[in-house]
């Protein structure tokens, strides 16, 4: 790939003299440990995934749709956001979710209650966000108090305005294969290998997690783009399964869990994980350095995943608005 597509497609090279588009090998070929050996010596790495610039791009187009609501229909779409406790980590993603609403136009609202608030007043809120004609979308940020059920709190939240995707309902039209409200962060992730045009289509992927926000999503996106998905948890043995991915999607939260010898020469690396070691760095579950040097393309973090989740938030609301 050119350096002028790749930079418009969000990706750019760890090492510019050698930005292009690099393919996924197929098969076990003889001649692979030679080749590995030619790109070390031409000081070759992965490709990074630029998160922020194809996320740029997104709410850019978003914006635009933004505009043609408020002009032709009289509607703006609008985002309530329902924070409990003082979580660190919570605090810092409302407040970006929030800045990149209203750089976008749309309406914003947070209602941030003290750790102990109880269940019922907590319902009664998403009650009323659930009823309001102005708001499209409602988040409820988890994590929530040991006191709280996530699973009812989030449940309590209308379908329609379920914009995380994590109402039994929508969670059962992705299971099904039926046109629905996606879950942010797997959602980004299929964009992100849009962007860098790897089709899943017939390649083997390996996701690593299972929860229900990412890992199992995730599974079902990549179900429905024709891939050979392995799933992998605790008990897997991730130094056997790991290199037999073309795609492998790291969503475990723990740092650098995979090793970058793992890898599979030439393989596309998401690295969902956002991890803080002891001296305060941020690191993904996938060993950064070491990866780079096999994979074709790589996330990095932060900057790979994270910018496209509030992206996909964002397309959540507008969609939602477009469709009440």
């Amino acid at each position: 790939m050119p350096s002028r597509w790749a930079v418009s497609a969000g990706i750019r090279n760890s090492n510019a003299r050698n930005q292009r588009y690099i393919r996924s090998p197929g098969p076990y070929q003889p001649h692979k440990l030679r080749c590995r050996l030619w790109r070390t010596l031409r000081g070759e790495m992965a490709q990074l995934i630029d998160g922020k610039a194809v996320a740029s791009k997104i709410r850019a187009q978003l914006a635009q749709e933004v505009t043609r609501l408020r002009a032709s229909k009289g509607i703006v779409p609008g985002l309530a956001v329902v924070r409990v406790g003082e979580d660190p980590g919570s605090k810092i993603y409302v407040g970006a979710k929030r800045k990149a609403a209203q750089e976008m136009g749309l309406k914003d609202w947070e209602y941030h209650y003290d750790a102990s608030v109880s269940r019922r007043e907590l319902l009664d809120r998403i009650a009323q966000l659930n009823e309001s004609a102005e708001v499209h979308g409602v988040l409820v940020q988890l994590p929530l108090p040991p006191h709280l059920d996530p699973e009812e709190i989030t449940a309590a939240v209308h379908p329609g305005k379920d914009v995380d995707g994590f109402h039994p309902l929508n969670a059962g039209k992705l299971l099904l294969g039926r046109p629905g409200v996606r879950p942010c962060t797997p959602q980004g992730v299929m964009k992100l290998l849009e962007e860098i045009g790897f089709a899943p289509s017939g390649r083997r992927a390996v996701v690593v997690g299972r929860s229900n926000i990412v890992g199992k999503p995730m599974m079902l996106l990549l179900l429905a783009a024709d891939a050979t998905v392995t799933i992998c948890h605790r008990k897997s043995n991730l130094e056997r399964e790991v290199p037999q991915a073309d795609l492998l999607v790291a969503a475990a939260g723990s740092p650098e869990l995979i090793k970058g010898r793992w890898i599979k020469e030439g393989a596309v690396v998401i690295d969902v994980g956002m991890n803080r070691s002891p001296e305060g760095k941020l690191l993904g579950d996938v060993e950064f350095k070491a990866a780079s040097e096999r994979a074709s393309f790589i996330t990095p973090v932060p900057g790979g995943v994270g910018p496209m989740t509030v992206a996909m938030l964002l397309h959540n609301t507008v969609r939602a608005a477009t469709q009440g």
